[in-house]
């Protein structure tokens, strides 16, 4: 089983919604654990009774909200560890130190760290990383309108002295009005669709996709999500 952390204020459970999909198309099963303090996925995965802390389906994929640590979702699932819970991965949405430490973030086999260039995001949510106490590897996924050098540097700028190691590579998605409005028609119509997204969303997805999914290529990726479009 494999642990990936999604971290920063940045909205991002459609982000992992959407790969979690790729993965279940791939014959893996996925839970989504949102460990944020809005809970969005309780607003916008449907779940017909959803209560405090809740798993509930969602097109294939499992969508935990309202638990504090994988101690008590294990309860919830009646497992006594990891594996007996018959996952292939289980995906973090991480906005605050607390959560992070609580989900023990270290021990995680890869993690993301998701932001826009807004000063409020890259704060908010180095803020969730602050009080890391080891150097954490962490590859940078930016929303940004445009690749720009210097919106690159002020991050970097802004996460000296945290205990950071940031991967080589960085993986950009568009924020762009087309995509917003796809992804709120996605919300509404509580559908998981690609096809209205634009292309480099697309290709962002399946390259984070083919990252973490073993032995299967962007091609066969691409494949599936023209097959759901």
């Amino acid at each position: 089983m494999k642990k990936v952390g999604f971290i920063g204020s940045f909205d991002k459970i459609n982000l992992i919604i959407y790969l979690a999909k790729l993965f279940t198309l791939n014959d893996r099963k996925v839970l989504i654990v949102d460990a944020t303090i809005l809970q969005k996925a309780k607003y916008i995965v449907p779940a017909i009774s959803p209560t405090v802390s809740y798993i509930t389906d969602f097109e294939g994929i499992d969508v935990a909200v309202g638990f504090r640590n994988m101690t008590e979702i294990k309860q919830y699932l009646a497992g006594n560890n990891e594996a007996e819970l018959g996952y292939d991965y289980i995906l973090f949405d991480i906005d605050a130190a607390e959560a992070l430490e609580n989900f023990e973030i270290q021990t995680m086999d890869k993690n993301y760290f998701v932001t826009s260039f807004s000063t409020f995001d890259i704060r908010r949510g180095l803020d969730a990383i602050s009080n890391i106490r080891e150097p954490i590897k962490l590859t940078k996924v930016l929303f940004s309108k445009e690749i720009l050098n210097s919106e690159d540097e002020y991050l970097g700028y802004l996460s000296l002295g945290y205990k950071v190691i940031w991967d080589e590579y960085k993986i950009y998605f568009p924020l762009e009005q087309g995509d917003q409005t796809a992804i709120m028609e996605n919300e509404r119509v509580s559908k998981i669709k690609f096809g209205n997204l634009s292309a480099q969303y697309r290709e962002s997805l399946m390259f984070m996709a083919e990252e973490l999914l073993e032995n299967v290529s962007a091609n066969h990726i691409r494949k599936i999500i023209k097959n759901i479009e």
